[in-house]
């Protein structure tokens, strides 16, 4: 096992867009954690208010955050998921071609789960701004009463 100089660059070379789909995973996360951070903030103030006062648009409301909730729960578990298979492709990439082992068939399997479950993620993001952007718009025709200007 005498490992070239060149070897290293040859195999830091293989790792190179996997790293580079790791970022944009991690870039993925920050979104969805920050999208969940939201429905939770909003979450905890409509608690708060049903607390004081049962309202129906609260709980509609409320229900709504919690379908949502569920898919960015579901999607960061995906994303997650795929952070993981991406670490393990690139060190497979090493240990492969540092030990000499063919790990090619069991590498580019993983590499394809990565990417199904990057797909996933980013189809539950998909229904769930889908779903708050609906919420949004029936929001907007719900009439409220009209607040008089005081004299």
């Amino acid at each position: 096992m005498n490992i070239q100089t060149g070897d290293i660059g040859h195999i830091i070379t293989l790792a190179i867009a996997p790293v580079f789909l790791l970022t944009g995973v991690c870039t993925n996360l920050i979104v969805l954690t920050n999208r969940l951070a939201r429905i939770i903030d909003r979450s905890r103030v409509l608690e708060d208010r049903l607390d004081e006062a049962y309202n129906d648009h609260y709980m509609n409301e409320l229900d709504g955050l919690y379908q949502r909730s569920y898919l960015i729960n579901y999607a960061i578990t995906l994303s997650t998921g795929c952070g993981l298979l991406i670490c393990l492709v690139i060190a497979l990439l090493f240990f492969g071609d540092t030990l000499d082992v063919t790990l090619d068939k069991f590498i580019a399997a993983l590499f394809v789960v990565a990417v199904l479950a990057l797909i996933g993620s980013f189809g539950c993001l998909m229904r769930e701004i889908f779903i708050a952007s609906k919420r949004m718009r029936n929001r907007r025709h719900v009439r409220r009463p009209a607040i008089e200007p005081t004299p």
